[in-house]
């Protein structure tokens, strides 16, 4: 395994780093819960290869992710890094932050959390959560208090909040999405190298499914094993990556991971291009050529269409089918994410006069919901 500086925090990771949002799971009574005792043993399994981070949150798997890592980190607590993330969209007063704090401190069975996040920070949650109930100040004093290590944040907005965010000055890590198809932070994780966080990156592999796409499989065929590997291995060559999380659900899983993480020969130059000249090639090759702008919102509606069209390419033209139904089908799903299927549409005509790229997006919209919905 190879391991990384966490920014200034003084702390050295393992570049694959432990996410348990898809651990196994069963159903009990009607409800999918997640296999403790099987969890419990894959996690462990990831820390034995030496994965020394291991990242969960309080609403994952309603509470059950946090329990696991909690029981498989009996025994590994003084070698490995935990992170979870505080849920700041149920928050209707100060005193939240310690409630939810001891909470999770509780279900995880621990005296500390190492790196304590504020859970999908946004320029607007900032502005209407962390600052209307002094959220900072209660981080600060939780750290005082010797109950969390870092204060952090993981990260879902437009880059240019990030780096709001960042200079605000108190956060030691930052966590967001970063992967080969998706690489619209890496301006801004570079800047918070610059600063001195540590930055983890979730969805190396596209939450798992990038590894079903028979395309990608073809980019480097011969020098790498398995989309996976690739995937991997194209976030860890980027090196303001400190830690990249991959959701692992087997033994399986946490061995391949494990074997392509501790790969001491980066990708080369000439496969960095490769890769680079043939995502290249397919964005030529994609139905719809939003650039992601965003010039289009704000919809009054509330229509994700920059994400839905993302989806539609990925869908139409990286062979990602079922990453972008599942993908397609959570928009709108929890309560941290308020925007809207393209059904929502009014037909209102405002995102067509703003958009640069002059796309019909009424009409566009309509094809995505018919393949994706």
């Amino acid at each position: 395994m190879q391991y990384r500086d966490f920014g200034n925090t003084g702390v050295k990771v393992s570049v694959l780093g432990f996410g348990a949002m898809r651990l196994p799971q069963e159903q009990v009574k009607g409800k999918s819960r997640i296999k403790q005792e099987e969890s419990v043993e894959i996690i462990q399994k990831a820390f034995e290869l030496g994965v020394n981070y291991v990242d969960t949150a309080y609403v994952y798997n309603e509470g059950d992710s946090e329990l696991a890592v909690g029981k498989a980190l009996k025994g590994w607590r003084e070698k490995v890094y935990l992170s979870t993330k505080l849920p700041i969209w149920y928050f209707k007063k100060t005193s939240d932050y310690r409630r939810f704090l001891e909470e999770e401190l509780e279900r995880l069975k621990v005296d500390y959390i190492d790196f304590y996040h504020f859970h999908c920070l946004s320029g607007d949650k900032f502005k209407n959560t962390v600052l209307k109930y002094d959220l900072l100040r209660e981080a600060r004093k939780a750290k005082d208090e010797g109950l969390i290590t870092h204060i952090s944040f993981s990260f879902h907005d437009k880059p240019k909040v990030m780096k709001r965010l960042i200079d605000i000055g108190i956060f030691e890590s930052v966590l967001c999405q970063y992967n080969l198809l998706d690489k619209s932070n890496e301006e801004a994780m570079a800047y918070a190298k610059e600063k001195g966080l540590g930055v983890a990156v979730m969805g190396p592999v596209g939450g798992g499914r990038l590894a079903s796409s028979g395309i990608l499989k073809g980019i480097l065929a011969g020098s790498i094993k398995s989309t996976p590997e690739l995937a991997l291995r194209f976030v860890l060559a980027n090196e303001k990556v400190s830690v990249a999380l991959s959701g692992m659900g087997s033994m399986r899983m946490v061995e391949e991971n494990v074997r392509a993480a501790s790969l001491s020969k980066p990708l080369s130059n000439e496969e960095l291009e490769t890769i680079e000249a043939f995502i290249k090639e397919r964005r030529k090759k994609e139905e719809i050529t939003c650039n992601m702008c965003e010039y289009c919102q704000p919809c009054p509606s509330q229509v994700a269409i920059s994400r839905i069209f993302e989806l539609m390419n990925y869908y139409s033209v990286y062979g990602l089918k079922e990453y972008a139904l599942s993908e397609y089908k959570n928009i709108g799903s929890g309560e941290k994410d308020e925007r809207e299927k393209a059904d929502a549409c009014t037909e209102c005509g405002e995102c067509e006069e703003k958009c640069p790229q002059k796309i019909k997006i009424m009409e566009k919209l309509k094809e995505c919901h018919q393949a994706l919905g």
